[in-house]
């Protein structure tokens, strides 16, 4: 598994996507946080917390994280050397979680900056340091959660087809379906509960006010899983 991890994770680096996706999402946020007069803007809030980061990552992430997987499995099939990799002396499981670990590294990668959003909101607070900080850590916790079920989901619809865009626009549009989908149609429903907690969105809030709830992270762990498995069969029947 680490072989694939160390190479997955060095090939994204030695091209640029490493480089625009950390660039991308931090040149987003930092627009939407810091720039522009919007209701995100920070500054404007006149209160200290990131609200407004926790809401808009998800939303970049729903773009960022199909663009990274999307060549995972289907370049592997446009090209080929998936027989190769194949006859590796490696389990199907050890291809699935080293390409699933080294996606989740990259984004993981794009969240270290950010971490300069807090020390900035320590030192707006009045006084010096009265902040949330239970909620920053909770939602930071729920960003990593939502981050790994995006990417298996990612990782999977790359096996759904050789072609990278259509892996790409499927990734996008599972992870939007799960993230929000069930939300809306339960806002549809009269705030109908239980298909609020199909969806990804009640789970990230909830994490996201501070409160570890095992329910939570069961489900993060559960969804995660499942599409890591279903990855798992796919390529086993090619």
């Amino acid at each position: 598994m680490f072989a694939v991890l160390k190479k997955e994770f060095n090939s994204f680096f030695a091209s640029p996507m490493a480089y625009v996706v950390i660039g991308v999402f931090l040149l987003f946020n930092g627009l939407f946080l810091w720039v522009f007069k919007d209701d995100f803007n920070i500054l404007n809030a006149g209160f200290a917390d990131l609200n407004a980061f926790f809401f808009l990552a998800p939303w970049i992430f729903l773009f960022l994280i199909p663009a990274i997987t999307m060549k995972s499995f289907a370049d592997e099939y446009s090209s080929g050397t998936i027989e190769l990799l194949k006859t590796r002396p490696i389990s199907d499981w050890q291809i699935v979680l080293g390409k699933f670990m080294a996606a989740l590294l990259l984004v993981l990668s794009a969240l270290i900056p950010t971490l300069t959003y807090v020390f900035t909101l320590f030192k707006l607070g009045n006084p010096i340091g009265n902040f949330d900080i239970g909620g920053i850590v909770g939602s930071y916790i729920g960003l990593c959660f939502l981050a790994s079920t995006y990417t298996a989901i990612g990782l999977f619809t790359s096996t759904l087809s050789k072609n990278q865009i259509v892996a790409f626009i499927l990734g996008v549009f599972l992870s939007f379906v799960l993230y929000y989908g069930f939300d809306a149609a339960a806002n549809s429903f009269d705030q109908n509960t239980t298909l609020q907690q199909i969806g990804i969105h009640a789970h990230y809030k909830s994490i996201a006010l501070g409160v570890i709830d095992t329910r939570d992270l069961l489900y993060f762990a559960s969804t995660t899983a499942f599409f890591l498995f279903v990855t798992k069969k796919r390529i086993e029947n090619e």
